[in-house]
């Protein structure tokens, strides 16, 4: 089986697709640093494995629509698609926010997981299954000062999303799984006003977590969906 996973150059995204490789399914890792990509990709290779490493802004439909093509051309089939793609910036609250940044987190945010569904949602469609897991955040159930509110947006967004794919697409054999994590220790805390210090990292969620939530949600029987799923540290 094949699946295409994005933002795999760090965080949850690397951690689904090595442990997709390690179960044996081919996998393409999408992402905008092909250094971090080809960082994967290493990890892969030292589990055997090999993975279709895809330099992509996933914000870019145009880009995003070519990836597409490379991968079924490669592939023939998508089973699975994770979007895990997502970034903010410091200067996030409403008093600071530049509608440049706006616009950047929408697009990496939403508009990016929008596009690479469509990428693969008519070879689903036509081959009559497919599983499709957005890694969203649970500020895409409850606002929060500390996300930002073009992040919070563009989350609320993705719920939309995943829960429109579950209306339409179910009768073709389609699901989709809204994961809601809390607090992850990935990279993206870096880009925090004031990052979290080491100590407090050990207590939240690690990228491992999130991902065996992932696996759970692609390895159901194809007769049942986990529709969302909200995990939070202990």
């Amino acid at each position: 089986k094949c699946a295409v996973i994005t933002g795999a150059g760090s965080g949850v995204g690397q951690a689904v697709a090595v442990v997709l490789a390690r179960e044996g399914w081919r996998v393409a890792i999408l992402g905008r640093r092909e250094t971090a990509l080809q960082e994967t990709a290493a990890l892969i290779t030292a589990a055997g494995k090999t993975a279709l490493v895809c330099p992509c802004d996933v914000g870019d439909s145009v880009a995003v629509r070519a990836v597409g093509k490379q991968i079924l051309d490669t592939f023939g089939r998508v089973d699975v698609l994770v979007n895990s793609a997502g970034t903010n910036v410091p200067k996030r609250s409403l008093r600071e926010l530049q509608e440049e940044d706006y616009r950047h987190l929408i697009d990496a945010n939403l508009n990016g997981a929008y596009y690479c569904v469509q990428a693969f949602l008519p070879h689903m469609r036509e081959r009559g299954s497919g599983t499709i897991v957005n890694v969203i955040s649970d500020a895409g159930l409850r606002a929060n000062a500390k996300a930002g509110p073009a992040y919070v947006a563009a989350k609320f967004g993705l719920t939309g999303l995943t829960q429109s794919i579950n209306a339409e697409e179910r009768a073709n054999g389609i699901r989709a799984c809204a994961i809601f994590p809390g607090d992850i220790n990935t990279p993206l805390l870096e880009k925090r006003p004031n990052p979290p210090p080491a100590e407090a990292r050990v207590g939240m969620l690690q990228a491992e977590d999130v991902a065996a939530c992932i696996m759970l949600a692609i390895n159901l029987p194809e007769r049942a969906v986990i529709e969302e799923l909200l995990l939070r540290p202990l």
